[in-house]
């Protein structure tokens, strides 16, 4: 099969070397970042300060326009923030929980650094976490969690696709629910933006957030939230700094919160973080969201069928419309086996209640896959596994 979309892998070094399923984790590093980050240092080096007023103080909203096409988001509206957990954060701190609108609907699948941000907030806030549980470690029951809203409902803070299975939730559906009994939506699409097509609009959120680092192979540091703009001008966030400031250089003693996106800035900004943030989105735009999609489902319903035949058991969504880019596969000791395939440069991911995690790209070849699940099958067949029982797991 001709594989158009194979013409993009001379952009990322590291497949010269591993055959690398990992982009769930970590995206591999585009060419042109070295390049990006060299730019970096010489603006720093050559203009000093000067370089914030030549482009750095405005990188955050530019960055911020280069990931804007793969939302369905428009010019001005999307900010660079550090981190997913700062920018929900943000997000929570925005809004108030009295006046009987108290509650935080979550589920027990989202990832655990939002969660953490949001116990931790709620009791100092007012408010309350409703967590809507998993029968199957797999997806949510929606029809459950649409109960789980009702008129004391604040905000609905969910997964787009949940990390642990790539289970896509049917974001359209529990949005339109939730502004029908008066809530707002907040969606982690971490795990969707790079390997779906994502537009927020349609998807009827008013707050998303993602990050670059994985599959949209930008590195860590590039993280974004888009915030609907009708919603963005009647509130703004108590997390802020001065970026988000009206008048930041007349360094004024109160908040002045500027327009836009930019009202969701906090401080300084990452610039390092952000040089080398813009290199992989481009790559998607240029490949094609429909594309990247269509290659995914390929696949991830070849790997099922490699786990099925070997009888493993599987953490993930069997109907396509409902499986984002990634699929565990729970193989006998599976932490070890991670650890051998990690020795022979087959580099990919294990989580407890997964399963090895493989996560093929636009830049994966159909022979990755077959040589990668036969490396299980070998370092089952001979005991290669045991070299790693009792050893730490590499964080991945």
């Amino acid at each position: 099969m001709t594989d158009p979309l194979l013409r993009f892998r001379p952009q990322f070094p590291i497949l010269e070397s591993t055959t690398y399923l990992v982009s769930n984790s970590l995206g591999a590093m585009p060419r042109a970042v070295p390049g990006r980050l060299a730019a970096y240092a010489e603006e720093w080096a050559t203009r000093g300060v000067r370089a914030w007023a030549q482009g750095w103080w405005s990188m955050p909203i530019e960055v911020g326009d280069e990931i804007a096409p793969l939302i369905g988001a428009g010019p001005g509206e999307v900010a660079m923030t550090p981190n997913v957990s700062l920018a929900q954060a943000a997000v929570f701190s925005a809004l108030d929980y009295a006046g009987g609108r108290d509650t935080i609907v979550m589920t027990e699948l989202d990832f655990p650094s939002v969660r953490y941000v949001y116990d931790e907030l709620a009791a100092r806030l007012g408010a309350r976490i409703v967590v809507v549980p998993s029968d199957d470690g797999v997806g949510v029951d929606e029809e459950r969690l649409m109960a789980a809203i009702d008129e004391r409902t604040r905000l609905v803070s969910i997964s787009h696709v949940l990390f642990r299975s790539a289970y896509v939730m049917d974001a359209a559906r529990i949005s339109a629910h939730a502004h029908a009994m008066g809530a707002l939506v907040s969606l982690d699409a971490y795990h969707s933006v790079g390997v779906l097509p994502v537009d927020v609009y349609a998807l009827g959120a008013d707050f998303l957030t993602g990050g670059v680092l994985k599959w949209l192979c930008g590195g860590p540091g590039g993280c974004f939230l888009w915030v609907r703009p009708e919603v963005s001008a009647t509130i703004a966030p108590a997390l802020t700094g001065w970026q988000a400031h009206r008048h930041p250089f007349a360094f004024e003693p109160e908040m002045q919160y500027a327009d836009g996106a930019w009202r969701w800035l906090g401080g300084t900004p990452v610039i390092p973080a952000l040089f080398a943030a813009t290199a992989g989105p481009q790559l998607l735009r240029d490949a094609g969201m429909d594309a990247v999609r269509a290659k995914s489902l390929r696949q991830t319903s070849r790997l099922i069928e490699l786990a099925d035949a070997r009888g493993f058991p599987l953490t993930v969504a069997r109907e396509p419309r409902r499986r984002g880019g990634t699929v565990a596969f729970d193989v006998p000791h599976a932490r070890e086996v991670a650890q051998a395939l990690l020795a022979r440069d087959i580099i990919v991911d294990y989580r407890p209640g997964a399963g090895i995690r493989v996560a093929p790209h636009f830049y994966t070849s159909d022979e990755e896959l077959e040589s990668a699940v036969g490396a299980i099958d070998e370092i089952l067949a001979k005991g290669e596994w045991k070299r790693y029982s009792g050893e730490s797991p590499v964080v991945t």
